[in-house]
Order: structure tokens, then sequence, then C-alpha cells
């Protein structure tokens, strides 16, 4: 056929001489042409592929092989393969010796691809050629199960190839060939012997590529033109076969089977496939960051689906200008620095604020006309906005206001916006914004009022609405009252006309003016409970939203009151870096502050309470929401102030036992703490109180942080000793008791040994001394000798015992779900931790009444005290 059509002998079917089966052969002929190329689609006429296929007297797949491997660099190997594919395989299997020769074979196996297998063969033989004579060459090919004389025939089939390809200026290349430039020559002539891995639900997924773990169920093969395969047993591939492969040929016997096989990707068929292949478009899409309508593409051979999905810029060109003009410049869902296009959004927000205010939808033109607008003046040839912005560069130089819109353009009449921008409360200006959308939680007018000024709106003037919308609202207002009532004042439009124009805005909520004026035209007095807000168009109610600094918004509602209680612990917090009280890494009192006073107020109304609080190596400043916070950290910071500001009392203190039982170190600085504590607590220093401030006025000052120094310096080393000799008092009770607590007790004993070691931790955590308090200590040695009676008496009393426990275990329960419901600072409060003390003393009155309690206790007492405390 090619030589027929070199010859330009036009249409072979027609011809007379041509018997009719073989007019079926040129037709399949004439469709493997147009497969490899060599065909044109439109005329059948010659390619210039299919002149040099004319000139290779080899099979057309194979010599489209050869002309594709010039363009991919690898035409001596392809030239070998070539060869290997036009004669029958050179490696033998004796049918009595299979196991041996498939041993000897696997040698040259290449897990991907049975071509490359070939290659590696050849590779071996001409190495063995070279290295022995021609017998010893002959001997080896019998014992490895090679045929001689096929060998022979590809050698020589190769060198025949080589010359015809010299001839027709194919060259060969003396670099190493890459197997995958080496399958994609070999995929130009075997486009239709690719094949997909099946999948069992294939049928009802409605062609498309299902999932990897469905398809490899199956070993089966989807190939061109709705055939089905199976890999040959003798191939490499299978035992493991790839999800896509192509074949040197397509045998059938028992089933289909496809014969030196090699795995292939999906993107090299597409690529050798170009002419042949058909792509359909779906689900078109504006893609704001490329700039672009992308669509969905789709890419099948011979029925089967090399690509499924792929994202690419749309071919249809009337389609992408449209879309691209909608949503670039209609919808704006466009990033560019047009001058033209900001100004445009610019005008068209602006006019929307109108709409929203006014609550109409009718003011501007739609986006029809906009569409119109831009159709008219945009060249067809535009269809993305690389294309826009090349056509742009020259037409603004010719027209720069060629596609800037007008008021003109854009408003279909005059509008009052009369609306105000920003509402004033006092000295604060709030800003306004308005939503015209029924249903939304914010539709209607919105005031935006920062955290930091929340505390001291009020919301009488809020009642009034904006101007434009207090008619409305009086109307509504006046609907909203039960029949009995309402029918005083209809029709209900007029009469909130009429009341208005009396009516004071501002000078008192909008319910009570209103109550006012309607008895004074009626006679009627309206109870305020009558005005029925729920019943009033949630648009005629102010939303309030509260922004934090960033303006974003943290909560909104249309109750006012209520979101200043929601928040007012975040609001007093807000006013900490307005006040610029608050320090870092304090040593000694700030260089710069005069006085630290109990309360303050920020600039815009949010009080806060600061103290000193506790940072370990330094001090700081901060500013609580609530006195109880302040309270809870005034104590240990003014403590640490004073620590760091006095030489150190530990060195000159002396202990024996008690080194041994905790860290020396810390446990004296712990008693210097306490002792610090105790001197602020008891009557000594005049100039605080407990909460670390002073008596005569209302703030700490200087010279009082002075004053408590210098006292504090005289006497922390005797009280520091003092304590010190109290704790080694107590750590000799807990080593007494520690020994009485059997490590391995018997079972009966086990619950109530747990429960002593889990009290004696309780009692002497990290920096107990400080924690319980100089006037404790005693207590604390009492209650850890009443463990050690009880320890002592648990073998004679263990079911006593266990009655005992179980009744302190239920107080200790109760008084635990009080803490957790209490917050953080209340429950540090005295009140709530002499609770626990009197818990330790029920202990005593139970286990050890021999050493007595300090203070009358029972259960009955200590349920009492629980249910005094206020959450």
């Amino acid at each position: 056929i090619l030589q027929m059509k070199a010859l330009g002998l036009g249409d072979l079917d027609r011809f007379p001489f041509v018997e009719p089966p073989d007019r079926r052969s040129i037709r399949d002929g004439m469709a493997l042409l147009h497969e490899l190329g060599a065909l044109s689609p439109s005329d059948d006429a010659l390619t210039e592929v299919g002149r040099q296929l004319a000139q290779l007297p080899v099979d057309p797949r194979i010599g489209r092989m050869i002309i594709e491997a010039q363009h991919e660099g690898c035409v001596r190997d392809v030239l070998v393969i070539a060869a290997a594919l036009s004669i029958p395989d050179p490696r033998e299997r004796p049918l009595d010796q299979e196991e041996a020769a498939r041993a000897k074979h696997a040698r040259f196996a290449d897990e991907h691809s049975d071509f490359i297998g070939f290659l590696n063969l050849w590779r071996y033989l001409s190495d063995q050629r070279r290295e022995r004579s021609g017998n010893q060459f002959r001997r080896m090919c019998r014992d490895e199960f090679l045929h001689y004389l096929r060998i022979r025939e590809w050698q020589d089939l190769v060198g025949q190839l080589r010359q015809i390809a010299r001839g027709l200026g194919i060259q060969e290349s003396d670099q190493e060939s890459d197997p995958a430039a080496i399958h994609r020559a070999l995929l130009s002539g075997l486009l239709s012997h690719i094949g997909m891995r099946d999948a069992p639900d294939r049928a009802t997924s409605g062609g498309a590529a299902p999932p990897r773990v469905a398809r490899s169920a199956s070993r089966d093969y989807l190939g061109a033109r709705n055939t089905r395969f199976v890999i040959s047993p003798g191939s490499t591939l299978a035992r493991r076969p790839p999800e896509w492969v192509v074949a040197a040929e397509l045998v059938e016997t028992s089933r289909l089977f496809a014969r030196v096989a090699a795995r292939v990707d999906p993107k090299d068929v597409e690529r050798q496939a170009g002419h042949l292949v058909v792509r359909t478009y779906s689900e078109p899409e504006w893609d704001r960051r490329r700039g672009a309508v992308m669509v969905r593409e789709r890419v099948t051979l011979f029925g089967l689906p090399l690509v499924a999905g792929r994202r690419v810029q749309n071919p249809d060109a009337a389609e992408s200008r449209e879309l691209f003009i909608r949503h670039a410049l209609v919808e704006g869902d466009w990033d560019t620095r047009h001058h033209f296009f900001h100004d445009n959004r610019r005008l068209l927000d602006e006019l929307t604020a109108v709409e929203e205010r006014a609550r109409r939808r009718d003011l501007i033109v739609d986006d029809e006309e906009l569409f119109a607008f831009y159709d008219r003046r945009i060249p067809a040839d535009v269809v993305s906005a690389r294309h826009f912005d090349s056509w742009w560069k020259q037409a603004r130089r010719d027209s720069p206001a060629l596609l800037t819109l007008t008021r003109e353009d854009v408003l279909r009449g005059d509008v009052a916006d009369e609306q105000p921008d920003v509402w004033a409360d006092g000295d604060v200006e709030l800003p306004v914004t308005y939503r015209f959308e029924p249903g939304a939680a914010d539709d209607g007018v919105t005031v935006h009022i920062p955290l930091d000024v929340l505390a001291r709106i009020g919301g009488a003037d809020f009642s009034w609405q904006v101007p434009a919308l207090r008619e409305e609202l009086v109307t509504a207002l006046i609907r909203a009252l039960p029949k009995d009532i309402r029918r005083n004042f209809v029709p209900a439009p007029d009469t909130a006309r009429a009341v208005l124009e009396r009516m004071d805005p501002g000078g008192e909520p909008l319910l009570e003016a209103l109550q006012r004026e309607l008895h004074r035209r009626s006679g009627v007095l309206v109870p305020l409970a009558a005005f029925d807000l729920d019943k009033v168009p949630a648009h005629l109610r102010v939303t309030f939203a509260i922004e934090d600094a960033q303006h974003d918004v943290i909560a909104a509602g249309k109750d006012l009151g209520a979101l200043q209680a929601k928040l007012a612990g975040p609001a007093r917090e807000a006013v900490a870096s307005a006040t610029g009280l608050e320090r870092e890494g304090l040593r000694d009192w700030p260089a710069d502050l005069d006085a630290l006073p109990q309360v303050v107020d920020g600039a815009r109304g949010v009080r806060g309470y600061p103290a000193f609080v506790d940072g370990g190596n330094a001090v700081a400043i901060r500013v609580f929401a609530t006195p109880l916070e302040q309270a809870a950290a005034a104590k240990p910071g003014l403590r640490r102030l004073i620590r760091l500001t006095v030489p150190s009392p530990v060195k000159g203190i002396a202990v024996s036992r008690t080194g041994r039982l905790l860290g020396l170190a810390d446990l004296l600085d712990d008693c210097a703490d306490a002792a610090v504590d105790s001197l602020i607590a008891d009557g000594k220093l005049s100039a605080l109180d407990g909460a670390g401030a002073s008596r005569s006025a209302d703030s700490f000052t200087r010279d009082a942080f002075t004053a408590v120094r210098d006292q504090v310096r005289g006497e922390l080393p005797s009280v520091t000793q003092e304590i010190a000799d109290l704790v080694e008092r107590v750590l000799g009770a807990v080593q007494d008791a520690r020994l009485l607590l059997r490590p391995e007790p018997p079972p009966a004993q086990a619950d109530a040994i747990t429960d002593m070691r889990a009290q004696l931790v309780e009692l002497l955590p990290g920096g107990f001394v400080a924690a319980t308090g100089r006037n404790r200590l005693r207590d604390l040695d009492r209650y850890v000798r009443a463990i050690a009676r009880r320890a002592e008496k648990l073998p004679r009393e263990v079911e006593v015992d266990r009655a005992r426990m179980l009744r302190v275990q239920a107080v200790q329960t109760a008084f635990g779900a009080l803490v957790r419901a209490l917050p953080a600072a209340r429950a540090a409060a005295p009140d709530v931790q002499d609770i626990r003390w009197l818990i330790e003393e029920l202990r005593v009155s139970l286990f050890a009444q021999q050493l007595g309690t300090s203070r009358p206790v029972s259960e009955q007492r200590i349920y009492r005290a629980i249910d005094a405390i206020a959450p």
C-alpha cells in the first residue's frame, strides 16, 4: 500500500484487479497506516513518515519504531529490538528442561520490560561472541538454551537494518539510551497494542478509572476497541501486572494473550498518539489565580481513558471570552493592577452601600447590563487575563476611559443617602455599616464597638435607630401591640409619623418616649411590656458587633447589655495595653512609678486592678479584670519584690535533719518566703494590709514600699530561723510517719496506706512552707503526727479505719466539687482554703483524738461552710 501510494495510484479500493477479500485487507492496512501517522487523516495522502516507511522493507510497525528512535536518540537499541521482533524468539524452552531453561534465561529479564530483556540478551551475546571461538560460541548457545541459527539470523537482520537506516539518514548515537526513550519509540508503532488494568466495577463506573485498590483485584487488561487480554505467562510482567502495558503482539489461543510486554506511562502514550486521541472537555470554570477559564479534559485512545479530569485552559474561545468577562470584569473575581478595574469596583461598592442603606435592589444596573458594557468594547480574541493584558496595553493609549464606568452607566436613578456612617456616643464615634439581606443575622444597621470602649457604651440612644428607619421602627412597634391596645392607634403609619414629630431622639429610651407621646395623644397608657420587640422585624433592631484591636468581630448580637456581661472579662483585659502600667523584669520598685493604684480606669472607661506578679527571678506589673484576681497575685508578687531588694537570710540558718529530706537551698528559700508573708500579714507592719496596699490611701506608694522593705530587712533573719526550726520538726514527723507506712501492706490495709501517702503528698507539695504559712506550721506538725498515730493503730482497727476514711472521703468529694465550680482566683480565697484545713482537723478528730484539734470540727460544720461559699 505504501509503495502504491508512493507511486500516486490514488484510491486503492477502486482498482478492478483487487478482489473483495483483499479490499478488506487494504482497508485494515489503511487503518494501520493512519495509526502510524503514515497517511494524512483528511485525504489519505502520504505524510513525511509515510514516505520514510515506504523505503523501509520491514513491517510498518517496526519501521515506525525505527523512525521514532531517531527523535528519541536510541536508534542503536531500537534496531536490535526491532530485529528481535521480526524473527522467532532465539530463546529455547524444551519441555523436558523447561525449568533449567527458565533459570538460564532469567539472567536477561527486566522486571518492567520484556523489550529490555532482548537488549540484555543482545549485549550478553555480543560479549560472548568476542571472547569465544565459533565452536565455543555454538556450544555455549546449546548449553544455555539459545537457538544458534536464530541468533545468527538476528545478527544478520540487525546489520541489514543498520544499513537501511543509514541509507535513509537515520544515525545511531554512541550514548547510553534511556529505557523510557526506548519505550516511547516502541510505542509509536504499537499504539493499538496498549492495555489498561481492568477493574471489576468498571462496568458500573461510567468508564472512569476506578480506585487503585479495586483495579488491583484483576489481571485482565482492556485493550483498544473493547478488546480484553492478559499478559502471557512467559512475560516477566505476568507476576506483578502494571497499570498500563504495551505489547509487541496479541496472540489468541485459549484467550487473547499479550506477548513481549512492557510497563508504560499513559503520558507517553498520549504524546505518541496525539493524532489519534479523542479529547473531550467539561465543567468550565473561572480560575482567578490563572486568570483564565479552565475545563476538565478527558483524553481517550481507542476507547481507553489516558487522562481523566485534567485541568486545562478551555479551548472554546467564545465560551472562554464570555466567562472571562462575567467573572473577571462583571463580578470582579480577578487579581489585577489595571486602574479602570479598581475604579469600577470602588464605584460599584459605593453604590451598593447606597442600596444597602436604602434597602432596595433596583438602583444599580444588573450583571447582564454590565456584561453588555464590556462585551461592546472588548474584541473577540480576548479570552483570558493574558490576552486582555496584551490588548489593553495598546488600547488604553488610544482610549484611556474606554472601560471606565461612570455613575450614569451604573445608577438607574438618583437616591437620597442620608444614613449616617458613624454613631456618636458621648465623645466616642462608632462606625456604622448597613446590610440588606433578610434572614441574615446582621440584616439592617450594625454598630461596630471596639472592645476597649464596650463598658462605657449605653443602650438608650441606640433604641432610636438611624433616622431613615425610625418611622418604620415606630410603626412596627405600634403594630406589635396587643389588639385591644393597638386599635387606639390605627392606622399605625399615620400615628407613627404624628408622634415622631413631637419626640426628641436621644433624650431618653425610645419606648419611654413613645409611651408618653401615645398617652398624650390618646389618653391610653401603654405598658412598656406591651411593646413586643420579638415581633419587630430584625432589620429594625440595631446589631452590635464587638471588635478586637485588629477589627475582627469577637461577638455580635442585638442585646447590648448581654454582650457587655458576656465580654466583661476581655473588655477589662483590653485596658492593660492602654494604661501604660504593665512592666516586665522588675527587681526593685520601678523608677518611673511613684505609686501603684488599686484601681485604674483606661482612656475609654474600662476599669482594671493592677498588682505586682511573681515571675521567679523578677517581678512584673499586671492589670487584672477583677479584685479577686488582683488579690490572688498581690501577695506572692509583693513578697518576691521584697525578697529581691533585701539580703537573703538563708546563709545563716542552722539546719540539721531538714536537708536530708528535701533540697536544702530550696527549702530554706521557701522558709524565707514564709517569713516575708508572715511579717506582712501580722500586725507588725502597719504600712500594709494583707493584699499589699497602703491602708491610708487608694494606692501603694514608693515610700510605703520602702518602709516595708526596711522593716522586713531587720526582722527577716530571726523569723526565717524560727520557721526553719518549725519545718525541721515537721519533716522529722514526716520521716517517722513514712517509716510506719509499709511499702507492701496486706490487702486489707492497702487502701488506708494509699490514703495516708496521698495525704502526705497533699500536705507537703513543692513550696509547702510558704503555702502553709508560719502560723499553721505547728498545725501541720500535728497533722503529720496524726498520720503516724493512725498508721500505728491500723493493724488493730482495719474496719474502724475504713469507716472513718469513707467519712473523710465524702467530705473531700464535696469540697472538690466546690473548688472545680469556682474560678481559680475565687478558689484560692482564704475562706475557701480554710475548708481544706477544716478537713485536716476532721482527720485528727477521727484518727488521733488524743492530739486534739485547734477548733471544734465535724462533718456538718464542713458541709455548712461549703454551702456558705458563693460561686
